[in-house]
């Protein structure tokens, strides 16, 4: 089987895809793929670190206002589905599957026109405008959240669950509480703003690193590498506490997730697939700055069914996320019923899903 796969821009876009490719390689050993992407996007590095054969082509998006840049977008795309085309013919794809980002709707989009099945996988309880366009012409769409059915036509769209979900699963938390400094036997609490962190978090973190010090329980506190040398600084000037390590990142993120009781981050996509297949409570900080605000709306899945705290940024002080923090990792109760709940959200066979509804789809197409 022959697969061709594009997605681009951020992580979220991009490991998902892998997850997917993974899984894909374990049902079939003889599968041959292709990847899809951007020269200057995140995804040539990663994809390219993982020896997957890549190719690209050059897209922008879509400006919000009226302009002379949109017009060169059309061209771009114009071109990138001519170039997609040639790909996937050189390529002989028996089935393209796109995972979010620009680059995927010229890549699907001639997939649709060359009549090879296509699937879209979005990761956020609100769509984007590349998915949105892509609806109507490609064969099955996979969702991650029920709130994202309502902008897809019904006869198409597959609750699948994101992939990445189904990695964390099976990991060694307690090789990953080692391997971040964090004891066995002590509650720990998990903060991290995403690969970059974010600096609203931070800057709350350090108002109670104090208080967090007199704590019963132990923080792991990854502050991102853009932020590191600013939040050392801060550190020299008022101590750490003992039971704070702050990292500005760790490779390892599945393992130590695995290890953690409690969550503070952003509300991406594949970070919350992964806390909720992991059933781990979570306090979410949804970022203002994306577009549709998809992930104040991704963590209000959560937070609505009780399986998370929602904080706005706009309304975030070092008091308020102290006492959110305490109201959850002090109170037994109220962490157990936070796990059931988180637990009930998760897709654990994410990737399973998603790599049977390719596969049924191949067949029904006669590839």
């Amino acid at each position: 089987m022959k697969i061709a796969v594009s997605g681009g821009g951020t992580g979220g876009h991009i490991y998902p895809a892998l997850a997917l490719i993974r899984q894909i390689q374990k049902e079939h050993n003889d599968a041959e793929f292709l990847y899809i992407g951007t020269e200057k996007g995140l995804e040539n590095t990663i994809v390219n670190r993982e020896n997957i054969p890549f190719k690209s082509i050059h897209i922008t998006g879509f400006k919000r206002k009226l302009s002379l840049e949109n017009v060169k977008t059309v061209l771009r795309f114009l071109k990138g589905v001519r170039e997609s085309k040639k790909m996937l013919r050189d390529f002989n794809a028996d089935v393209v599957i796109g995972t979010g980002g620009y680059v995927c709707g010229p890549v699907v989009f001639a997939a649709a026109k060359l009549g090879i099945p296509t699937i879209i996988h979005e990761q956020n309880s609100v769509p984007g405008l590349t998915n949105k366009f892509l609806s109507r012409y490609v064969d099955k769409i996979a969702v991650c959240f029920e709130e994202a059915k309502a902008f897809f036509p019904e006869n198409k769209t597959v609750m699948t669950g994101n992939p990445r979900a189904s990695e964390v699963l099976g990991q060694d938390g307690i090789r990953g509480r080692q391997s971040a400094g964090l004891k066995s036997g002590v509650p720990a609490m998990l903060i991290f703003g995403g690969s970059r962190g974010a600096r609203p978090i931070n800057d709350a973190v350090l108002k109670t690193l104090a208080e967090l010090g007199e704590k019963p329980y132990q923080v792991l506190y990854i502050t991102g590498d853009v932020h590191y040398d600013d939040v050392q600084k801060e550190i020299e000037l008022v101590g750490s506490p003992e039971n704070v390590i702050i990292k500005p990142f760790i490779h390892n993120m599945p393992e130590v997730l695995a290890g953690a009781d409690l969550v503070v981050s952003r509300a991406g996509a594949t970070t919350l697939a992964e806390i909720t297949s992991l059933g781990i409570p979570s306090i979410l900080i949804p970022s203002p700055y994306v577009t549709n605000n998809h992930q104040e709306k991704n963590a209000r899945a959560l937070s609505d069914h009780g399986a998370a705290e929602l904080l706005l940024e706009k309304e975030l002080t070092g008091k308020k996320l102290i006492d959110s923090i305490d109201r959850i990792i002090l109170d037994k109760d109220k962490m157990k019923n936070m796990k059931e709940a988180s637990r009930k959200l998760g897709i654990r066979d994410a990737s399973d899903r998603l790599y049977k509804l390719m596969d049924e789809l191949v067949s029904a197409k006669g590839k």
